[in-house]
């Protein structure tokens, strides 16, 4: 099992960055060891000042797949979640700054929070999926799946042309504008619509 995150996937995001947008999907890996689910708490690891949360909208792979042809990649996932991907600011910039991967800011431990899923079939649209976080009950994100930049198919097929996706394996679908700082005792919400898919303790 294989975590797949897309990166750069929303115009204010981007712009967050002051950076450019890909042609592509730009996407990078979390091992398995980076999850917390089942609502625990996520704990501030000592090499960071500055972890910050990404939430967004999860896709789970239901059946292998390999070249992947857009026209089919909607039949490779049955259900839609929602998580966090946690990032060690502070290790990125320095990265970034020298052209070095990312892995040590992105793939810690714990670092993907990981939300209950639903069918797809629960949403009208899934091209119109709105979604948020709460921390300490202020909403500090909000998006909708209408407003990526590449739709969860376009995703499937490119990734599916490098890495070949098992049963189980769930995509990070990029993250709206509001990213932030989490400190110790903060209480993270991830909502879709109205309902809520997680939340996590910040220890």
């Amino acid at each position: 099992m294989k975590i797949i995150c897309i990166g750069l996937n929303y115009h204010d995001h981007i712009q967050e960055f002051n950076n450019i947008t890909p042609e592509n999907p730009l996407f990078f890996l979390k091992p398995e060891t980076a999850i917390t689910s089942r609502n625990r708490p996520f704990f501030l690891p000592d090499f960071s000042n500055n972890i910050q949360y990404e939430v967004e909208l999860l896709l789970k792979i239901s059946k292998l797949g390999k070249y992947i042809q857009k026209k089919f990649a909607h039949t490779y996932y049955d259900e839609i979640g929602l998580g966090i991907d946690f990032t060690a600011r502070d290790l990125q910039t320095t990265a970034m700054k020298f052209g070095y991967p990312w892995e040590l800011s992105k793939s810690f431990d714990g670092s993907a929070v990981i939300g209950k899923f639903v069918s797809k079939k629960y949403f009208q649209d899934i091209n119109n999926v709105t979604f948020s976080l709460l921390q300490n009950e202020n909403t500090v994100q909000s998006g909708n799946s209408k407003n990526m930049i590449f739709d969860f198919d376009t995703i499937i097929e490119y990734v599916s042309q490098f890495i070949t996706l098992k049963i189980g394996d769930i995509i990070f679908t990029g993250t709206p504008a509001g990213m932030g700082k989490v400190s110790i005792n903060d209480y993270l919400e991830g909502f879709i619509g109205t309902e809520k898919f997680f939340h996590c303790r910040i220890k």
